[in-house]
């Protein structure tokens, strides 16, 4: 069975979970072609978009056969499914699951705290978002409590779920470059997580994310 291939990825490089497939990408050293979307113009929003993806979302990926696939991990598997090599999502049924796990804690953790803090403190948002600044307090309040989880679990590993970087690793980076956006100072006495926060820093796919 032949599967249809990415043909164009919609893309908004300075938004969270383009950013988070763009890693992925930049990991898997594959280049697909793109067009930009205005997030900040609700671009995503119009009705020509809307027609052509079938919701208010980006990223999302069209195929050769004029499918589109949207939420971030769902292009990463379908990516990876085409892509095998480098492996980031696991080989046995084992690894699959503890990938898939970590992926789950990070994105239902430090990744929705910081998240939320981000859409309801920051006023430019306000276009994208009926903001609730107490609400992104209380998220803020929740960082720390996911940070210290990841450092616990990093104690003497390089990455968070296998031997290798996976997309529980992208995830995790891609969150913690929030905290610095909305000026949340990291906890002294996190070595694990700021070591490993170096790591994939130094890789050079990290480039794409313009740190």
């Amino acid at each position: 069975m032949t599967l249809p291939t990415p043909v164009l990825l919609y893309d908004q490089p300075r938004a969270p979970n383009p950013m988070r497939l763009n890693l992925f990408l930049a990991e898997k050293s594959v280049s697909i072609p793109r067009k930009l979307v205005d997030l900040m113009a609700n671009e995503h929003k119009s009705q020509e978009y809307l027609d052509k993806v079938g919701q208010a979302i980006c990223p999302a990926l069209e195929l050769s056969d004029g499918s589109v696939l949207t939420e971030t991990v769902v292009i990463a598997r379908y990516v990876e499914a085409l892509h095998p090599e480098p492996n980031m999502f696991g080989t046995s049924p084992q690894e699959m699951a503890e990938i898939e796990m970590w992926q789950r804690r990070v994105e239902f953790g430090l990744w929705a705290a910081a998240g939320q803090c981000f859409r309801h403190t920051n006023p430019h948002l306000a276009v994208l978002e009926d903001q609730v600044p107490e609400w992104g307090e209380i998220n803020r309040s929740r960082i720390e409590g996911h940070l210290r989880m990841l450092d616990d679990r990093l104690a003497g590993r390089d990455y968070l779920a296998a031997d290798r970087m996976t997309i529980a690793d992208v995830t995790a980076f891609v969150a913690m470059g929030f905290t610095r956006i909305i000026k949340y100072k990291i906890p002294e006495g996190l070595d694990n997580l700021s070591a490993w926060r170096d790591r994939i820093a130094a890789r050079p796919s990290s480039a794409v994310l313009g740190r």
